[in-house]
């Protein structure tokens, strides 16, 4: 699946496997995670499963964990899960995907490893997938995601207002994208 280990200051991604499935239905269905999200259907081992054999093994998704190399404290542990990153719905066809990520360790988030997973997808989109653009869909009130995503190289696109309906408030997305210029 990956041509060469994707690394960038403390952390790398590697392929996610089934045995990552107790993380990403812990980190996906925390508070903190799913507030962020369009669709927040809490996550069951069963709807992961699915996901893997429909999705994951058909090739429609590439997902990742994100790893630290190395704890806060200092301490070296190589492959320190704390979260996840994937492109979904890959068109072969227009060359293009929908990027996602989701930080599911508290003590991970605001230190810059979303930017950093970021950028190590879009090489990953680019490089191997060779795919000419990467997309996503953003909360247009999500800033600190609006800032992430343009340090890593997106750029907005698009203002949809009140694009969808969230218990029952209707709230305004931001498409960004990054081009593949090679």
């Amino acid at each position: 699946m990956m041509r060469k280990i994707y690394e960038e200051g403390n952390i790398f991604l590697r392929p996610m496997t089934e045995a990552d499935t107790d993380f990403i239905i812990r980190w996906r269905n925390s508070d903190a995670v799913r507030k962020n999200f369009i669709y927040r259907e809490l996550f069951t081992r069963q709807s992961h499963e699915h996901w893997i054999e429909t999705m994951v093994k058909t090739g429609r998704v590439v997902q990742m964990i994100i790893c630290e190399k190395q704890d806060t404290d200092g301490a070296t542990r190589e492959g320190n899960p704390v979260g996840s990153v994937y492109i979904r719905d890959i068109d072969h066809t227009h060359h293009k995907g929908e990027y996602g990520i989701f930080i599911g360790k508290d003590n991970a988030r605001g230190r810059g490893i979303g930017t950093l997973a970021a950028k190590l997808m879009i090489e990953y989109a680019f490089e191997e997938l060779r795919l000419h653009k990467l997309f996503l869909r953003v909360f247009a009130d999500n800033d600190r995601a609006l800032g992430s995503y343009e340090k890593a190289g997106f750029r907005r696109e698009a203002y949809l207002k009140d694009d969808v309906c969230i218990e029952g408030i209707y709230r305004d997305i931001v498409l960004m994208a990054v081009i593949n210029e090679k």
